[in-house]
């Protein structure tokens, strides 16, 4: 039998914050998980697998499918009820990974409905919650998920247990594990409502220090090359770390929360300002699990301030472009403001005596820092003065070169939602109608393949006629296979929204393109809102560039777009032949994803030619354009753009005025009839 060797837990090197993380949530799932935030090729699924071969063993019923403790097996249990004088055995904790790609029946289970239908019988399929009973639960790139499942995940691990309901049919069995979950944020964030229903979160960032940089490779090269030797090396480390935690699950019912413990998290968490209470439950069982961990039995500042400093970061983001952070100066003020000296406790707390044998390392507030700049500030390439004469359409002064330079937004500010016309077949979201799993039932269908969603009337009023034929004599109905119908739902998906963005120098005249940065930042956080895939093409000069590739990472196209020069020519045709190509590239890459095209510009083209040629290109485009043209003679040019592409125009200068929403009722009217290139209906 081939067994594979798991890295040693202990041999990781670093990652103080994440090992330490991982222990308080199996000293005591009551903590609530833990979601590793960090950049690609830092070992959090390396240190992950290597956690749950140090978890103590546990004892199952033989042959029950879903792990029950044979000496309180779950009452609910599907293979149940269990009987005292079964069977059992021990086996591993589980380790059980959760695929991107899962779908609902394979995260929570499958209730065999024709069978429920044709022959009565109540079968089900046990997932992947199922397994990671009493074990470790990992999801990678758990923003990558589509919300419905995140939701079924934190909702299973919140109440311990897993419910499948399917018309009327509903089975459930107990699933308490522990959840570590990990992302990239460049590759997106997840929602704030589902940041929050994780218990502990830790910053990831490869070292920078040379020296450890190479022991990481040196100790990785050395398991490479033999695995069971390397393992042989780090066996006592990793016996004495799986006593110290079969230890601490002991200890932690003995802790106490002394009450001016609690009154000092509960401070804390005020300060901050963190919504609701659970980031104060929260941080009160990370604080206990931390004391246990500790070898203690009543919880110190010292507990509390490792606690907060895992708990709150996550929790403390006002807007979706803000990335999550901590001011560790600021958390421990407030534990000496709100400490007392009581029980020897310090700011800093009783440090163990001998940190280098603690796999949480020193213990040092050297865990993930606060946001930092945001990148280049307004006084980025260009910057400054224009010089002293008049500006030209530019940007630049009469007698020297095109200058560029960047220009901050203004405030974002709230919009309402506008679709892509029809019905599609998208990914889940919250814009656009479209044929979904979930949502309002429209219809009924003869199923292609196995049945997934009934539609019981339908499938009822398809065997009536047949029931004298099939020798009906009992009260209940005769259904066969062919009479079973499938309930055709309609839902919300997300959208592609790709910006075209004019930063060419007219842009930068009469402070509009802070008026135009700020519009185009508010979409993107509708975009976030609903679960869009974002791209932005900016063009200038003599061309256009693709300052964002589609992707779900709005916070990247904030960034982007705040950093964003102008000056120069409109390379309008440019702009939008490049449009054209990126949404032909998506279209192959993921066929089902519906683009809406956002152009916001004055419609002036001053360099390059054919639009009309670039405009053909996108037909059949959902769009909008974006009028930026000011001043008191106007030349109408952005609605002749949105003539041609087909598409309804709206002023700059509406937008904050509450012109979007009429956009808003433009563009679902758009399914209704022709749309309007006149602004009576888009102001």
């Amino acid at each position: 039998m081939f067994v594979i060797t798991a890295y040693p837990f202990s041999a990781v090197v670093g990652l103080d914050d994440l090992k330490l993380a991982l222990i308080l949530n199996a000293v005591s799932p009551r903590v609530g998980g833990v979601l590793v935030r960090g950049e690609k090729g830092t070992a959090k699924s390396t240190i992950v697998r290597a956690l749950a071969a140090q978890l103590p063993p546990v004892e199952v019923v033989a042959g029950c499918r879903f792990a029950c403790d044979p000496f309180a097996p779950d009452p609910s249990c599907p293979d149940g009820p269990h009987g005292v004088d079964e069977g059992r055995r021990a086996r591993p904790a589980a380790l059980v990974e959760l695929p991107v790609g899962a779908s609902e029946d394979r995260l929570v289970g499958a209730l065999d409905i024709e069978r429920a239908l044709t022959e009565g019988v109540k079968a089900f399929e046990p997932g992947l919650l199922a397994a990671a009973h009493r074990g470790v639960l990992y999801v990678d790139e758990v923003n990558l998920l589509h919300d419905h499942l995140v939701d079924l995940l934190l909702d299973a691990a919140a109440l311990g247990t897993c419910f499948v309901e399917r018309e009327s049919v509903s089975v459930r069995h107990a699933a308490r594990f522990l959840l570590v979950g990990t992302m990239n944020p460049e590759e997106g964030e997840l929602r704030p409502q589902l940041l929050d229903r994780f218990g502990l979160t830790v910053e990831v960032r490869a070292s920078r220090d040379p020296a450890e940089r190479a022991e990481v490779v040196r100790r990785r090269l050395a398991f490479d090359a033999d695995p069971g030797a390397f393992a042989a090396r780090w066996e006592a480390e990793e016996a004495a770390l799986a006593r110290r935690i079969l230890q601490a699950r002991e200890r932690v019912a003995e802790v106490v929360l002394p009450d001016a413990r609690l009154r000092q998290i509960a401070a804390v968490c005020a300060a901050f300002e963190v919504d609701g209470l659970r980031a104060d439950l929260v941080t009160a069982n990370a604080a206990i699990a931390h004391a246990a961990w500790r070898g203690r039995t009543e919880v110190t500042t010292e507990d509390v301030r490792e606690a907060a400093r895992l708990s709150l970061p996550h929790r403390r983001r006002r807007d979706p472009f803000d990335a999550p952070g901590l001011d560790e100066s600021h958390l421990d003020d407030l534990l000496s403001q709100h400490g007392d000296s009581q029980h020897g406790d310090s700011q800093h707390g009783d440090h163990d005596p001998d940190p280098d044998d603690d796999p949480d390392g020193p213990g040092s507030p050297g865990g993930p820092e606060g946001p930092g700049a945001d990148g280049p500030g307004a006084d980025g390439p260009g910057g400054g003065s224009l010089g002293s004469g008049s500006p030209r359409e530019d940007g630049g002064s009469p007698d020297g070169p095109p200058a560029e330079r960047v220009i901050a937004a203004a405030e974002p500010y709230r919009v309402r939602a506008f679709q892509v016309p029809g019905l599609g077949d998208g990914a889940s979201g919250r814009r656009s109608r479209a044929r979904t799993p979930n949502g309002r039932t429209t219809g009924s269908r003869v199923p292609a393949g196995r049945l997934q969603r009934p539609h019981l009337a339908a499938t009822l009023r398809a065997a009536a006629p047949y029931q004298r034929e099939r020798g009906r004599t009992g009260p209940g109905l005769l259904v066969r296979d062919t009479d079973l119908r499938e309930a055709v739902r309609e839902g919300r998906e997300g959208n592609l929204v790709l910006f075209v963005v004019d930063a060419s120098g007219s842009m930068a005249a009469r402070r509009r393109m802070r008026e135009v940065k700020a519009a185009v930042l508010s979409l993107l956080l509708d975009a976030y809102q609903r679960r869009d895939k974002v791209g932005l093409i900016t063009f200038r000069g003599s061309g256009a560039d693709l300052v964002l590739p589609p992707t779900s990472s709005v916070e990247a196209g904030a960034a982007r777009l705040r950093e964003l020069p102008t000056g120069g020519r409109t390379p309008l045709a440019a702009g939008l032949r490049r449009a054209a190509e990126v949404l032909r590239v998506e279209r192959l890459r993921d066929p089902a994803r519906r683009p809406l095209l956002v152009v916001v510009t004055d419609g002036r083209a001053t360099s390059g030619s054919d639009v009309a040629g670039a405009v053909a290109r996108l037909a059949g485009i959902a769009g909008v354009v974006v009028d930026c043209e000011s001043g008191p003679v106007r030349l109408g040019l952005a609605l002749d753009l949105a003539a041609r592409l087909g598409a309804p125009a709206v002023r700059l200068d509406a937008l904050a005025a509450g012109g979007l929403g009429a956009l808003v009722r433009e563009r679902r009217d758009g399914r209704r009839g022709e749309p309007r290139n006149d602004y009576r209906r888009a102001v």
